[in-house]
């Protein structure tokens, strides 16, 4: 007769393998969706609840994003292969995190996260604003990636995220409220010498340093009418900020000579470089600003060549280039098996 320890172990083993196994399946193969001539070999990373922000460490063999799953009502930060194995929680189980990164090493994280101010999830904006996103009170972190060893950066109380580590590993850019506007600010990887880069009223965030970190590219809204402005300021008040209109904007790494790039309509955002620091990536839904259907499209730094990349019905965002500039990935609605769901894709680049 089997000893109940060596049946234990032998259930423990079968289980595992069984958990290796369905890990190893979490990349799907699909197909591209017609005209998306520019993805090849197109898998899906993910299959359940809301992904977004899915950013590579700079060896490119793993990404971290922010997701709700399970049973956490709100985004929690995670880690995982680039081929959808291995995937753990790294944030602290209570409040919300957004915006991660790899610091250098690849063994910590920079992320934002609600927990300070308490375990539960920031409320939800109210429904009858319409499309709004909430100002949730996020400071910057960093951690281990085993989840270990978190530290605090900044101490604003206030919504303080977005941010982007330089190619050097030396600075990180990010949007804070805490002068009482959006604004885009940078500071050491300890957090000090914070330095502020931008100044107009409305919103600027979003920042993301280029290749050779002499740059930054950023969305952008800056109200003209006193009308829209009173608006903007009367929701920011609230700790809210309508995202419908957007454009996107580059300026030199110390905050100056800020342009307008593009001139659309609608909302433009989720910028990045590509590899040779020549074009930005990005998702708008400028054909229909009315609508919830985003693409990915490429466009050079003086706003011409622009190049649409996705041709899905329903969401396409927060693209980045793999560091070595083979692969995309993105988060979208395709396939999903439910309407809020927003799963990880990633792609072969065809130049």
């Amino acid at each position: 007769m089997q000893k109940p320890g060596v049946r234990l172990a032998a259930v423990v083993a079968a289980l595992a393998a069984l958990s290796v196994a369905a890990s190893a399946q979490m990349s799907i193969p699909r197909a591209p969706a017609a005209g998306e001539s520019h993805l090849v070999n197109l898998r899906q990373l993910t299959t359940e609840g809301t992904q977004a922000e899915a950013y590579f460490s700079r060896d490119g063999q793993w990404i971290t994003f922010q997701s709700t799953r399970g049973d956490h009502p709100c985004d929690q930060q995670f880690v995982m292969r680039t081929n959808g194995t291995e995937m753990r929680r790294v944030s602290p189980a209570g409040g919300k995190t957004t915006c991660g990164w790899f610091l250098p090493d690849g063994h910590r994280l920079l992320f934002g996260s609600t927990h300070a101010t308490g375990d539960a999830c920031p409320p939800r904006p109210d429904p009858s604003k319409g499309y709004v996103w909430g100002l949730d009170p996020f400071d910057i972190y960093t951690a281990s990636t085993d989840g270990t060893d978190l530290r605090r950066l900044t101490n604003f109380g206030v919504y303080t995220a977005e941010g982007v580590l330089s190619p050097d590993g030396k600075r990180i850019v990010f949007t804070s409220l805490k002068d009482g506007d959006l604004e885009i600010y940078t500071m050491g990887v300890d957090g000090s010498d914070v330095r502020r880069l931008t100044r107009a009223p409305g919103y600027d965030g979003g920042p993301w340093w280029s290749p050779d970190g002499t740059k930054i590219v950023y969305r952008a809204y800056h109200p003209t009418e006193a009308a829209e402005l009173k608006d903007y300021q009367d929701l920011l008040a609230q700790r809210i900020v309508r995202p419908s209109r957007m454009e996107l904007w580059v300026m030199n790494a110390d905050g100056s000579e800020q342009r307008q790039i593009t001139h659309l309509g609608g909302a433009n955002f989720g910028p990045s470089w590509t590899p040779d620091g020549k074009a930005i990536i990005f998702s708008s839904n400028y054909k229909n600003p009315r609508g919830s259907n985003f693409d990915l499209y490429v466009v050079s730094l003086d706003g011409t060549g622009l190049t649409q990349i996705t041709d899905d019905e329903g969401f396409d965002g927060f693209p980045m280039f793999s560091p070595d500039g083979t692969k995309l990935i993105w988060g979208a609605g395709r396939f999903a098996t439910s309407e809020r769901d927003v799963n990880l894709f990633i792609a072969d680049w065809r130049p």
